[in-house]
């Protein structure tokens, strides 16, 4: 038996030749307890003259927007807000495809950091320093947080607001949602999470744009996190991260400051090791104080002093001993809570000490010891694992149980047991059979 409801969808799908799968999807934003209200909305989108643009169907699409709703129903998201956004929507090939993507190229650290901290990025950091001095000085006094920190992470993120991507974020979560089953709770959290911003008021959803997975604004704040630490600097009732800077820059200042961002401090220093150092303390998980540091012959690599003997630090060695030496402190790792590679946070903290004046690092790179792919540490496990020195499953990821293992075997052959998986690390025990 055909309901109100269901002969209220077959007129629209008669009148705008929708098909029978993309017009059952138009139901979502409705409350279909309300069979009425389902024919109102139905027949006012036909004396609107609003017609329902014909996609290409998706069964799974749309029924994964259709069973989300009582989710997001039951997070307060209105019908109005979600037949608004859902109303026409596909997948976005796009995120599909970039979300499939699996590549295995690994761009080397030294190319990230030449690209990351350009001169040009630099120049024009520096510019924004002076044109946003007195917003940065209030929202440097109110979280604590240094002020070019704030403005290396807007350089990192979105190139000072100049590319803030060009996806709709909702159609970007909703894509994810619905592809990613692996993580779909994840995806359908932020989902909705972004559906109640648009119903707040605080950004128009056609006006929502961010990148592919969902990131969004100046300073790519994915909705969750946005909830958490957005802030509305200029007091007009909206957290706008999308079109007011100093809301964006001020969100990005509390979110490191919940994460305990300590004032007046550096992210870490670049360093030199002594001869006959032990490798055993560089695994990126051994705290000493810098003046402990100093005991063991590390010395900053400009020849002044710690200035403060007392802060705790971790040696980090981005490119193994081939490459620079850095004593990383908390708030390295603080930037790492935006972004958890060691390359973004190195990035981070170089651009801002170069906004405010800093140079280059001291150390070179040895560019030949390139880093491996997937798949080539897979393979470097496999051969490690072969040789007796354990790391466990064959996953394609660097952890400390195969960082420790590559220092056995380094240690074994007279090499400097530094942990770093090379292209001439795989090399040499290719030969060695």
């Amino acid at each position: 038996m055909t309901s109100l409801a269901d002969f209220g969808f077959s007129v629209v799908r008669r009148m705008c030749g929708v098909s029978p799968v993309r017009a059952a999807g138009r139901r979502r934003g409705v409350d279909l307890r309300r069979p009425a209200q389902s024919l109102a909305l139905a027949l006012g989108l036909i004396l609107s003259g609003e017609m329902i643009r014909p996609a290409a169907a998706d069964p799974g699409f749309d029924r994964f927007v259709r069973d989300l709703w009582p989710q997001a129903s039951a997070a307060g998201i209105s019908s109005t807000t979600y037949n608004h956004v859902f109303t026409g929507m596909d997948p976005d090939p796009d995120t599909l495809r970039l979300m499939e993507a699996q590549s295995e190229f690994v761009k080397p650290v030294w190319d990230y950091l030449s690209s990351a901290v350009s001169d040009d990025r630099v120049k024009r950091g520096r510019e924004l320093l002076d044109e946003y001095a007195t917003v940065l000085s209030r929202i440097e006094a109110r979280y604590g947080v240094d002020r070019e920190a704030i403005l290396a992470i807007w350089g990192m993120e979105t190139n000072y607001g100049t590319f803030k991507g060009r996806h709709n974020v909702i159609r970007a979560l909703a894509t994810l949602a619905y592809a990613a089953p692996r993580r779909g709770d994840f995806w359908s959290k932020e989902l909705i999470k972004a559906l109640g911003i648009v119903q707040a008021g605080h950004v128009r959803y056609e006006d929502m744009e961010g990148s592919w997975a969902g990131a969004m604004g100046h300073t790519q704040f994915m909705p969750t996190s946005w909830q958490a630490y957005a802030a509305d600097y200029d007091g007009d009732g909206r957290r706008d991260i999308w079109t007011s800077v100093p809301d964006a820059l001020a969100s990005t200042a509390n979110y490191l400051a919940e994460h305990g961002w300590q004032t007046g401090k550096t992210w870490g220093y670049e360093v030199a090791l002594p001869r006959g150092f032990d490798y055993r303390l560089a695994d990126e998980s051994t705290t000493l104080s810098l003046g402990e540091w100093r005991r063991h012959g590390v010395m900053r690599a400009n020849g002044k002093e710690f200035p403060r003997p007392q802060d705790d630090a971790i040696l980090v060695m981005p490119a193994g001993a081939g490459g620079p030496a850095f004593l990383m402190l908390r708030n390295f790792y603080v930037i790492k809570r935006y972004n958890n590679a060691t390359a973004y946070a190195l990035a981070v903290g170089h651009l801002s000490d170069r906004i405010i004046g800093g140079g280059s690092f001291h150390g070179d790179w040895s560019r030949e010891y390139l880093p491996l792919s997937k798949a080539e540490t897979k393979e470097l496990q496999e051969e490690l694992n072969r040789r007796g020195y354990n790391v466990g499953s064959a996953d394609g990821l660097v952890g400390p149980a195969t960082r420790k293992a590559i220092r056995a075997y380094q240690k074994a052959l007279g090499l400097i047991p530094d942990g770093y998986a090379s292209v001439v690390l795989l090399a040499r025990m290719k030969l060695d059979g």
